[in-house]
Order: C-alpha cells, then structure tokens, then sequence
C-alpha cells in the first residue's frame, strides 16, 4: 500500500477515535446538558471552525451551495439532528458501550436497506453477515437471555439507539447520490441548519441547559471540536483517498475504542457485551467483506 493510503487509513482510525469519544464524553455531558440543548451548543460551536476551513481549503461557491438546499436540509435532519438527538437521549438511558454495540449493526442495517430500498444485491455471505450481526445485537440488548425479550421487551436506551441508527441510515441513503458541494462547505451547511432547527426546538421548550460545572463544559469543548469538526475532516480526507466501502467498514472501531475507554476507565462491563460484541463485529465485516477485496484490474491498467 502506498504512503498516501495509509495516511487515509490514519485518518480514518483518528476520525472513528474521535467519534468513539462522542459516546463516552456524551454520557458525561447529558448529565448536565439536556440532549436537545447538546445538539444545538455542539454544532452552534463548531460553525466558525467548520466555516473556515471551508473557506479555506475548498473556496466553495456559496451560492452552489445554497441551490442545494434541498438535499443538505434532509440531510442535517436525520444525520446531524435526529441522530444525535436520539444518540444523546440514549445514554440517558444507557451506558456508552451498549449504544456503541447497538450502533455498530449500522453498516449492516444500511446494506439491509439498500437492498430493500435501491435494490442492490446482497450475496450470500452479507446476508449471513446481517442475520449473525443482528443476533449479537440481539443478544447485547437482552444481556445474554434473547429468549427474556418476549416477556421483558426493549429498554428506553435500546429503542432510543435503534431509532439512531434507523435515521443514519436513511441519511446515508439521502447521501448516496453525489451532492455538487464540496465535503467541509456541505457539513458547515448542514451544521447552520441544524443549528437552526434545534434552535427553534430549544427556544419552544424554554431556552438551551447551560452547564454550570466545568466537567461539562470541557465536554462541549470536546464534542464541538473532536467528534463535530476534527472527525468530519478526517473522514473526508480519507474517503477521497480510499473507496467509501472500505471506510464504511472502519465504523466498527467505534465500538473497539468506546470498549477500550470503557475497560481503561474502569467502568462495568459485562460477558453479554464483549460476546454480543464480537458477533456483532464479525456479522458486519462479513457483510461488507468486498470491501476488503482488492479491486480486479481491468485491460487498460
């Protein structure tokens, strides 16, 4: 593999760091933070950095930008506001490993999709891949006991992550057709009017939850920094260096870091989740295993 291609990779694992980290410092602000309020401080934040680099590195044509209005409005509502809204409200309810194992069924939720939905097909081994992910998710979900999930049914964090990555999933479809904006411009856009809506959401239930200890403000910091800008530019650095299959793939490290913080950090963990865990990862790379195929040459290489 060339130098650059392992700069990608790079990138990728520091973009999925950072995002792992959006679990993790997550739990700790929406103790004091309201979710709501945590999408609307978080991307209220990370505009002026989102802009400037935009401007910097792309020189976008705003006015492009603004006739893509459509498209970056459905995406902003279920990638950035309706996924992190249902992310945050989660962990109210759950701890970060649990929403990171649940999340982790995401890219074979979304082939799922596309078959149903683009019909794109689906071999053999990704349908194995998205019936064993599931099982682990399953599994996870019921602490070790699917069978008790008849007479117990889904916690409020289940349901809540399972709502999260039902609309990343319609947003990655959203975004499937290519978007004549530039990367960074279309994540400032995006961010300006999920800055907006929640804004309207705030101002209706009575006005943003400022924190008042200095523990949640350092993880607004590092949310509105790390997981909104950092990870974003990252991600696009290495997704126009690597085809987007094999970076989809790289969604998995979230759940290994966010378990890796956990064990560090000392925090509970249980069989269930390592076990439930492994499946769910092995389930996934199973189906998208063409990814990590390298791509047949053709004649006129």
């Amino acid at each position: 593999m060339s130098k650059t291609g392992w700069t990608a990779i790079a990138a990728l694992v520091g973009a999925n760091l950072f995002w792992a980290g959006n679990y993790i410092v997550g739990q700790a602000a929406v103790t004091a933070i309201a979710p709501i309020s945590l999408v609307f401080l978080r991307w209220s934040f990370a505009l002026v950095p989102l802009f400037v680099i935009a401007q910097v590195v792309e020189r976008p044509d705003w006015r492009a930008v603004l006739r893509a209005w459509p498209r970056l409005v459905l995406l902003s509502v279920f990638g950035l506001l309706a996924y992190n809204a249902f992310l945050y409200t989660a962990l109210q309810h759950t701890d970060a490993l649990n929403a990171s194992l649940i999340n982790a069924f995401n890219p074979a939720l979304i082939s799922l999709a596309a078959l149903v939905f683009l019909r794109e097909r689906l071999d053999r081994t990704a349908v194995i891949g998205i019936v064993l992910a599931l099982a682990g998710v399953l599994y996870v979900i019921s602490d070790g006991h699917p069978a008790a999930l008849l007479e117990t049914g889904f916690g409020p964090g289940d349901l809540l992550m399972v709502g999260a990555i039902t609309v990343w999933t319609v947003y990655t479809l959203v975004g499937r057709r290519p978007l004549a904006v530039p990367p960074i411009a279309s994540t400032f856009a995006q961010a300006v009017v999920t800055t907006v809506l929640a804004g309207l959401w705030v101002a209706g239930t009575g006005g943003p939850t400022w924190p008042s200890a200095t523990q949640p403000w350092l993880a607004l910091i590092f949310i509105a920094v790390f997981p909104s800008v950092g990870s974003y530019l990252l991600w696009n650095y290495a997704l126009r260096r690597l085809p987007a299959g094999r970076g989809g793939v790289f969604l998995n490290l979230i759940t290994v870091f966010t378990a890796l913080f956990t064990i560090l950090a000392g925090r509970p963990f249980s069989l269930a989740q390592l076990l439930g865990g492994a499946v769910i990862v092995t389930g996934v790379a199973l189906t998208n295993l063409k990814a990590f195929r390298p791509a047949r040459p053709t004649a006129a290489d």
